[in-house]
């Protein structure tokens, strides 16, 4: 019988405290050569964040916008698993798994320009674990609550090590006060646990909460991350891009103002680097929230 135990290098969903640890793996996984500096590099080691300024050009925006407008009203695809709804509204949230309902989305994720980068910081082929269009409309979109997306796809979706990133898109400007990205620079060398079990279908509820119960670091630790790291909020115009560790504590406010905050949001994780069994839930999340269809 084979009785090897699985190790976990990121234990959370704890039962009593939580104890942060240092992150024991790397951010940029080896020195592969691709459209980054070295200064590029540098800079997003070790913030865990980095912005690219004019990633699409103004006529893609539109392109893009477009599309996403398309989506967002498709009576068909609304009422699919892949459209989740504001909290306090019928507004669309997000939608899940873009490359596969729409031709346009598609193309742009699996474009060198977005994929070269992915090879080049995670030092190996890389496919799409998760991707969706986040709408943020004016006079409702709801907060995110602060968060290590590393976190929740070790315990939900069961991915093994952090040797994946984010890219987020913007299809509208990112002000200052319409619930821009908010990061806490260099948290990503530390994971922090959490309290409490997960929920089975927790991800029902979660995508939908501003606050959530499970699945984010208790208060003395933020406040302890962000007294050493500082808070800083991403902004930009239209066409910007910033890619971020999948370990680096996020969030944003609520929009209450008239002007929405959209983006395109993807996630490259490495081939070497899939998911496995979830390491704290009952059982894995929807194929649109973890892909486990790879390659792809």
């Amino acid at each position: 019988m084979n009785t090897t135990v699985r190790p976990d290098l990121y234990p959370t969903r704890v039962t009593a405290q939580a104890f942060p640890q240092p992150r024991v793996d790397p951010t940029v996984w080896g020195e592969a050569s691709g459209p980054l500096s070295k200064g590029q590099l540098d800079r997003y080691e070790s913030s865990g964040y980095l912005v690219l300024d004019n990633l699409l050009s103004p006529q893609e925006v539109e392109t893009y916008r477009a599309e996403m407008e398309r989506l967002g009203t498709d009576p068909v695809l609304r009422a699919s698993e892949r459209v989740i709804l504001e909290p306090e509204s019928d507004q669309v949230r997000s939608v899940f798994e873009v490359e596969k309902v729409s031709e346009l989305f598609a193309a742009l994720l699996h474009s060198p320009r977005l994929i070269d980068v992915a090879r080049q910081v995670l030092n190996s082929d890389v496919y799409i674990h998760q991707s969706r269009v986040n709408y943020k409309p004016g006079f409702g979109g709801a907060q995110f609550d602060w968060h290590s997306d590393f976190e929740t796809w070790h315990s939900e979706d069961g991915m093994p090590r952090p040797r994946a990133f984010s890219v987020s898109i913007a299809l509208s400007e990112n002000y200052p006060f319409n619930g821009p990205l908010l990061v806490m620079p260099g948290t990503h060398k530390t994971f922090i646990p959490t309290v409490g079990e997960t929920p089975p279908d927790f991800h029902k509820e979660s995508l939908r909460v501003e606050r959530l119960p499970v699945g984010s670091p208790g208060r003395e630790h933020l406040s302890r991350m962000a007294e050493q790291h500082g808070i800083e909020h991403v902004t930009g115009p239209a066409g910007t891009a910033v890619m971020f560790d999948s370990n680096l504590l996020h969030a944003s406010s609520g929009n209450i103002t008239p002007f929405a905050r959209s983006n395109i949001f993807i996630v490259y994780n490495s081939v070497e680097n899939t998911l496995d069994a979830p390491f704290a839930a009952p059982k894995p999340r929807p194929q649109h929230l973890g892909n486990r269809e790879f390659p792809v």
